[in-house]
């Protein structure tokens, strides 16, 4: 019997191998692997909402990619150099980068560990709406905006993308439903009935997309 586990976990491992000797009379072995940290120490895998999953049930293509994204400065190399199959040459030359540049090494490491864990289609998805929404050197002009009020949020999704225009009725809306083609972020809106609450939001604002490249920006002010 072996259980593994993080480093953090070495005590409880060893605990459970004693129990297993002593109430089975067998061996049990432990292994424990180093935990990735921030540069501060912190564990990495947390998000605003919760623990960063491999399941994209729980934790979307999209939001995962922003994750890796979005890490800081200082462990852009650590983390191409242990969850990538980059050469270290390459590694190396991305975690080089100062200042601005920086950004096309997030770039490069959120989409290499986006297509390991959920595949090369769902990583360029991700990376689209991404640019989408935050290119033009983070400016979202690119992207057209509409601002709701925070008593909207609890309503129904396609009476409000109705009343901000985004969709031309709650038919066409239905329609775009039912055919696979709405989507908040990268998660694929699936219930008519689906409601816009607070906690879907990536701040204040959430990403709407229609079809392969139809985007808009809501932003709850």
């Amino acid at each position: 019997v072996m259980q593994m586990g993080g480093d953090d976990q070495w005590s409880n491992i060893l605990a459970g191998a004693d129990l297993i000797r002593r109430k089975e009379g067998r061996p049990a072995y432990g292994l424990t692997y180093v935990l990735l940290t921030t540069s501060d120490g912190r564990k990495m895998g947390k998000t605003e909402k919760g623990a960063l999953w491999l399941d994209p049930e729980k934790t979307p293509p999209y939001d995962f990619y922003q994750y890796w994204r979005n890490v800081d400065d200082a462990d852009v190399e650590k983390c191409l150099a242990l969850l990538t199959f980059l050469p270290m040459d390459e590694v190396r030359r991305l975690g080089a980068l100062k200042d601005k540049e920086i950004n096309i090494a997030k770039k490069r490491l959120a989409f290499e560990v986006t297509s390991l864990v959920h595949g090369p289609e769902e990583a360029q998805k991700a990376e689209q709406a991404a640019e989408a929404l935050f290119g033009s050197g983070g400016r979202l002009d690119n992207v057209p905006t509409v601002a709701i009020s925070p008593g909207m949020l609890g309503g129904k999704l396609l009476d409000i993308l109705a009343a901000a225009g985004i969709i031309p009725s709650k038919s066409e809306g239905r329609r775009l439903i039912q055919q696979g083609g709405l989507y908040l972020g990268d998660t694929k809106v699936t219930d008519i009935d689906f409601l816009l609450t607070a906690d879907i939001l990536e701040g204040n604002s959430i990403l709407v997309r229609k079809g392969k490249k139809s985007y808009h920006r809501i932003v709850v002010e």
